[in-house]
């Protein structure tokens, strides 16, 4: 264990950022899934918008890379509209 004042702060702060970064990535996840698994056009597309708009709130922080962001939307909409077009709707 540090005993160095600024190394404890720093582990600290490194603690809160952890956790808050968790709770994100834990929440970029579930909205992918919900949107990949949505039955209704309408409800697709309406999660399909919340899942990109997450992943560029992440982007932005920091919490995932700008590619990465890039790389999984692209990746959920082509698997949302291949989806879409299987169902026989598009």
């Amino acid at each position: 264990m540090a005993n160095i004042k600024g190394q404890l702060k720093r582990i600290r702060q490194d603690e809160k950022r952890r956790a808050r970064n968790k709770a994100v990535r834990s929440e970029l996840k579930t909205r992918i899934k919900r949107a990949r698994a949505a039955s209704s056009p309408e409800e697709q597309a309406e999660l399909l918008r919340i899942a990109i708009k997450r992943l560029d709130v992440a982007a932005r922080k920091g919490i995932i890379h700008p590619n990465q962001a890039a790389r999984r939307k692209s990746r959920l909409v082509r698997a949302v509209h291949a989806r879409a077009t299987d169902a026989g709707v598009h």
